[in-house]
């Protein structure tokens, strides 16, 4: 399957607000500081603000893509111009076990395929901590400690932390490589990624359940019509992205306040649910005029996708659930199963019973990874 891909494009009309968002948030975004965000959080659902929100008032079939050019495609592939092109990993997580036993899982296979001779634009890795304070995997894992919103502020939407705490990393640390890869604990490299993003477009996986077209009229509380289509929001998440430290350091108080912004707006929150915070890192690109190359490559779903193909990263946040003749029961407990919500409090086990004859490859290759992870990480068992 060939990639596809959308290129950057500026948003339509600028109106005096939407003008405003972008000086402001292109001006402050390394100025925000803890009084700013209280500014912003006693804000409410008010319209534009200082941290680059706009124009705010009062089912699922696949998304459209369009194939990357060729030149694209031989411009921003592995070993474009003969030199690396490395970017920095970076996933938001909690101090809570369930959080914890993922980062590992997920750290372990980053080291794999980073000492593979096609790793070589894997660069740098982080685990952003927005729990506020030092955890047993310290020493484990590159980590870098941020805080997370003020008590009530996330709704007990924990998701809801993860744009402030990259708006604390971007503007306290020091990132050397030009890029960032924005990931998640539930993620396993299957093979090694390259820079996927070209220039000033960063890549970004479709998202068959984040439909912008479909919610046009919550949409444009926070992308007006004068800034352009509603075609300009891509179909995207935060995670997996790859993209530019520069443009993200613009973006990230936008997806911040976009994301407050959306949480206390009733409709909104009721419309977008526990995707919430990935429409507001989509709407934000938009308000900054940045689009996304879409890879449906980046990463596979089981057990809905059920094979490996050229992908590069599992997602395991779906539970698989199958008979012993491998029938699926997606929404029933199967007789054999692997679900991480299975395991909120403790790791899983070592050595987790492969599944049955007739399972997709997607799913077998979810477990034995997880098993080699399991295997050679030390002191598992206790949970740290």
């Amino acid at each position: 399957m060939s990639a596809p891909a959308r290129k950057s494009a500026a948003g339509g009309g600028r109106g005096p607000v939407a003008a405003l968002v972008l000086v402001t948030a292109g001006v402050f975004a390394f100025l925000i500081s803890y009084s700013v965000l209280a500014m912003v959080l006693r804000g409410g659902g008010g319209g534009g603000d200082g941290g680059g929100i706009a124009g705010v008032g009062a089912e699922g079939r696949r998304d459209p893509v369009v194939r990357m050019p060729e030149w694209m495609r031989k411009a921003g592939g592995p070993g474009a111009r003969g030199r690396r092109r490395p970017f920095h990993v970076a996933l938001t997580a909690t101090d809570a076990a369930y959080s914890r036993w993922q980062c590992r899982i997920m750290y372990y296979w980053y080291k794999q395929m980073q000492a593979r001779p096609e790793g070589a634009d894997m660069g740098g890795f982080t685990r952003v901590l927005h729990s506020g304070k030092p955890d047993g995997l310290m020493d484990e894992i590159p980590t870098f400690v941020v805080d997370p919103l003020p008590a009530g502020k996330d709704h007990g939407y924990v998701v809801l932390n993860r744009p402030w705490a990259f708006v604390q990393w971007l503007q306290k640390s020091k990132i050397e490589e030009e890029y960032i890869l924005m990931a998640e604990p539930d993620h396993i490299f299957v093979k090694p990624l390259p820079n996927l993003a070209y220039d000033n477009d960063p890549a970004a996986f479709p998202f068959f359940y984040i439909t912008p077209s479909e919610h046009e009229k919550i949409i444009r509380k926070y992308y007006p019509e004068e800034r352009g289509p509603i075609t300009n929001v891509d179909p995207i998440g935060n995670s997996p992205v790859i993209i530019k430290k520069t443009l993200l350091e613009k973006i990230a108080p936008t997806w911040m306040n976009v994301s407050l912004q959306m949480k206390e707006d009733q409709e909104t929150d009721k419309a977008f649910g526990w995707v919430l915070e990935m429409y507001a890192y989509a709407v934000a690109s938009a308000l900054h005029g940045v689009q996304h190359i879409l890879r449906k490559d980046f990463m596979i779903q089981p057990p809905f996708d059920k094979k490996l193909d050229n992908t590069f990263i599992i997602h395991f946040t779906y539970g698989c659930d199958y008979t012993l003749k491998g029938v699926l029961t997606y929404g029933k407990i199967g007789e054999w199963r692997f679900d991480k919500r299975t395991y909120q409090d403790r790791p899983p086990p070592r050595n987790i019973t492969l599944p049955p004859p007739g399972v997709p490859e997607s799913v077998v290759a979810l477990v034995k990874m997880v098993n080699e992870a399991t295997a050679n990480l030390p002191r598992w068992d206790e949970g740290l």
